[in-house]
Order: C-alpha cells, then structure tokens, then sequence
C-alpha cells in the first residue's frame, strides 16, 4: 500500500523547520507575544481548569472502553489487561477535541493561525458538531501546542531544537482560560536531542493537572540525520520510560492521570508496540497524524492504529492539506464515529 502523504508530510515538516531557523535553541525569542500575558503556573493547586478528582467506576470504564470497539471482529479491541485508571480521569468518558499549533506561526495548525478569539469560535464550533454526532460522549476542549520544534539550525547545544520560551507557554494556558475547563498539551519534537533530555525542560508545567503531553516520533532523529530529511522514530522503551515519568509526576503531586498522546502514519514510528506498558496513572493515545483524502486516512488508520492496538486512539484532520485531493473535503465526526475502534482525541491542525 502506498501512503504518498508521507512525502506532505515531510514538507510540513521542512516548512515549520525553515521557519524556525533563525530561532535561538534554547527557547528564547525576540517574539512579543508572551509579553501580553503573565504566568500563573504557581496556581496549580487552586486554578480552575483543574480536572475534578473522582474516582473511576472499574465496571463503567470497561463498559465504555468495549463501547469504542464496538465492530472489531478481530479479538484486537478493546485492549486486553488495560489498568483501571486513578481518579480524575478523562478518557473514555469524555473525547477530547483540539487545536493544534504554535504561536510564532500561522502555518503550522490553527492555534497561532487564528488570533484567540477568532480561534475559540471555530474551535467552539468543531465542539458542537461532534457533540451533535455522539451525543452520548462529552467533549472536552484542548489546545495542544508545539512546545519544542525541530529546527533547521544546530543552535547553541547543536540539537536542531527549537524550544519555546516559558511566556510562550504561558500564553497558551492564558488562551486556554478564556474557556474555563479546557485541557492544555505540550508536543515536543526533540530532533537530534533526547525525550529524556528534553522533558526537564517541561516539567513544571506537567506539574499542573490540566497540562498534558504529546510527542512526535516523525522528529526524533535517532540515527543523528538532520530533522525533515526522514521519518524519525520511538521504540517502546522511549514510550515506556515517558509513562513512568508522568506516572512519578502523577503521584508526587496528587494529579489526575496524564493523557498520552503519539504521533503516528507509518510503522517504524513506533517500534515494539507489544512491550509498551500500560499504568493506571496515565492514558496512552496513538494518535492518526497523516494527511491526504478520506480513503487514505482510513487505510493509514486501520494499518498502524487498529493493527497495533495500545490502549486508546487518536485522529488527525488538516483544515488544508486533507483538501489537496478528490473529494476536497474533511472527513466529518459521523464519518470518524464509525471507524472501529472510535478514536477518543480529535486534533485539528
């Protein structure tokens, strides 16, 4: 089967690289735009978005978990042996829906292509259509935003990273508290560094219970090649090594468990799927992230989400690149609702 979205793929990746190249690697920016906003993370405990602690029905979440799995004739879904997640848990009960991007860019997703407002009304939006299409589901709004891009410079420790400065950061969970109860991610793309160097750099942040993470293995650069030349990848000893480090998190500071979310539209993206442990402090999302028309994302989906089960599925929608071949359009919610099993994240870029 041919996926000629990867060659898209790598364009994306070589424009948001390109864009960054006169970025400075250790996340500081001449950009003003974190100067509008000031930063609360010393909140945590009493901020508002915070997800309510409450514990998780054992037989309620199995019965949810088989309900997304619904079709699957294959013995694959739901996961077999999954943990019964600690208190305050998102998934299954609700399905979150995103906005994905970065605020120095209008090209790489829609937040930071939309000024806030602008941003909230459409995402608003995209709520209310796949609250009409499962009207069993809540939605949960999101923003999930690229906090560590690839670059296309070496920068001072020569990692080809871009990191976003604290008042980036900052800006986003501002943006995020024009709705109270939305849920914010990190997304780190650690090209010729290291996920374990890399969340350090986050970790304040994740110390929050509303704050998330993402990371995407089409940027880890294992082999030392230049970020967007090829496909990166995360074997399941990355995976596993990232789930016990929020789950260290998750303990230490009494949070709801972390959602999980990995990137992926080919196979070597993630190697060993088999060996990655599941922990009742955190929900793992293998996440769809190839573009292209409906038929293709449907057949990238079944090969590498359905075919590798992990525990929860994600599904990615491009506002313009999905639009590049007949029929032109947007897979819709109703669509996505019958694939099997019914991706739980929805990200739009």
């Amino acid at each position: 089967m041919k996926f000629p979205q990867l060659a898209g793929t790598l364009v994306l990746g070589f424009a948001a690289i390109s864009l960054f190249a006169n970025c400075n690697s250790d996340g500081k920016s001449t950009s003003s735009i974190g100067k509008i906003f000031s930063s609360d993370t010393a909140k945590k405990k009493t901020d508002s978005t915070a997800n309510v602690m409450k514990p998780v029905d054992p037989k309620l979440y199995d019965s949810l978990v088989k309900k997304l799995s619904v079709g699957d004739t294959t013995g694959k879904w739901p996961v077999k042996n999954q943990p019964t997640p600690l208190a305050g848990a998102i998934l299954p009960f609700k399905r979150i829906v995103v906005y994905y991007g970065n605020l120095h860019s209008k090209k790489m997703g829609a937040l930071g292509e939309y000024a806030p407002t602008e941003m909230w009304k459409r995402l608003d939006a995209e709520v209310k259509h796949w609250e009409k299409a499962d009207p069993t589901t809540p939605v949960q709004p999101g923003l999930h935003y690229i906090a560590a891009v690839a670059s296309g410079t070496p920068g001072k420790d020569g990692k080809y990273i871009n990191r976003m400065g604290n008042k980036q950061i900052d800006s986003v969970l501002t943006i995020a508290k024009m709705h109270p109860g939305t849920i914010v991610f990190l997304d780190l793309q650690v090209a010729l560094s290291t996920i374990k160097a890399e969340l350090p750099h986050i970790e304040k942040y994740l110390q929050l219970p509303y704050v998330h993470l993402g990371i995407d293995p089409e940027f880890s650069m294992k082999d030392g090649t230049l970020p967007g030349k090829k496909i990166g990848t995360y074997d399941a000893a990355d995976i596993n090594y990232v789930t016990g480090y929020l789950a260290d998190l998750v303990k230490k500071y009494n949070l709801p468990p972390k959602v999980f979310v990995l990137h992926r539209f080919t196979r070597k993206m993630v190697t060993n799927y088999q060996s990655i442990k599941l922990r009742s402090e955190v929900q793992i999302v293998m996440h769809m992230d190839g573009w292209g028309e409906p038929e293709l994302k449907k057949g990238t989906y079944r090969h590498f989400i359905f075919g590798e089960p992990v525990q929860f599925t994600g599904f990615k929608l491009f506002y313009k690149n999905d639009l590049k071949k007949a029929p032109n359009r947007l897979m819709t919610p109703e669509e996505l609702l019958k694939l099997t099993p019914k991706p739980i994240y929805i990200q739009y870029q």
